[in-house]
């Protein structure tokens, strides 16, 4: 039963997340509570014990992480949506495709990211502002200071947490199970590297009428849309693997290159998701806009998978006309103008 992707916590847990005001509340001086979480491993079990105030940042990462799978699929067949209501991605992940490799890769890099924030924000008790090194190349006038996000500790605990339920499984070498199990973690940390080496240098400039005579800079974490579309790029180009009876990962066809630690791997083809088919976790384009003028995955031919389209047309409500109104707000029109609207067969 896949559960709330690698992270090994159910969909209904999410939804408590969702309908309590502050997460942590939930989680801490409940010592309990950590042993009754569906779909915890030991291992995540006993981090949740000692940890139990990161489980609140766990839980934003990982909704963090299916909205940016959601934004970035949201014109392709595959849409991060599942044909089970058990869980977040339901049996998407049970086949060992391109998709499940995405699905792990965001969800590590949405708790790397939720991590490394709330260690700044002073929420955690173990970590607090980056410590990272000055950069060699800043500017030697320029302060290196201020409060950063702290990165190497969210990768670090993200690594620790994430990675556990997967090197519990015990899988021999030569099993398939054992080729899932590296291939999860090697997506794992191709997740939590995006994270780390977007992250970068922000600085804020000081001085009397913005005249910058000094600046401050510290580490600070990309806009996780950006981490979110480099990853898409990943997935784009994920290499499919095979491992031999040492455990050594190899490309499926020898006349490829080894994949490096930053790329995402994959075991099996993806299924079309052309149609409904709750085995592959598919729901099917049957239902879906598509652009009929576009010919790219979100064009009516592709999305529709050569079924046709009906058209319709509906009347919409929008802002329009805008003007700024001194001295503190925005006042607008409401237009209405029809639009076509195509849907695949």
């Amino acid at each position: 039963d896949v559960t709330w992707w690698n992270l090994g916590v159910d969909s209904r847990i999410l939804h408590q997340f969702d309908t309590i005001g502050s997460p942590e509340l939930f989680i801490l001086g409940t010592q309990p509570l950590c042993a009754e979480l569906p779909g915890l491993s030991s291992g995540q079990q006993k981090l949740c014990q000692l940890f139990q105030d990161h489980m609140g940042p766990i839980g934003e990462g990982a909704r963090l992480g299916i909205e940016e799978c959601r934004y970035q699929f949201s014109n392709r067949r595959w849409n991060c949506s599942t044909a089970e209501t058990g869980s977040v991605f339901g049996r998407v992940t049970a086949i060992a495709s391109r998709e499940a490799a995405f699905t792990y890769a965001i969800s590590a890099a949405g708790v790397v990211n939720a991590i490394s924030r709330s260690c700044r924000e002073g929420e955690l008790s173990p970590c607090g502002c980056s410590r990272a090194a000055r950069p060699p190349d800043l500017d030697r006038d320029w302060v290196w200071g201020g409060c950063g996000d702290n990165v190497d500790y969210g990768y670090r605990f993200a690594k620790e947490f994430v990675d556990a339920r997967e090197k519990e499984s015990n899988a021999p070498r030569g099993t398939y199970m054992y080729a899932r199990m590296k291939s999860n973690l090697h997506n794992n940390e191709a997740g939590r590297r995006a994270v780390y080496d977007k992250a970068g240098v922000q600085c804020k400039c000081h001085g009397v009428s913005s005249s910058c005579s000094l600046k401050t800079c510290w580490l600070q974490l990309a806009e996780f849309h950006d981490v979110g579309a480099y990853l898409k790029d990943k997935y784009d180009g994920a290499s499919r693997v095979r491992f031999n009876k040492k455990g050594k990962m190899e490309p499926h066809e020898a006349r490829f290159n080894r994949p490096s630690k930053d790329d995402m791997v994959y075991l099996e083809e993806s299924p079309d998701y052309c149609m409904y088919d709750p085995r592959a976790g598919s729901l099917g384009t049957v239902g879906r806009e598509c652009v009929k003028t576009s010919m790219g995955t979100e064009g009516c031919d592709l999305m529709c998978c050569g079924r046709g389209y009906n058209s319709y047309t509906k009347e919409v409500v929008e802002r329009c006309n805008c003007k700024f109104k001194w001295c503190c707000y925005v006042q607008c029109k409401k237009c209405r103008r029809t639009v076509d609207v195509h849907v695949c067969k």
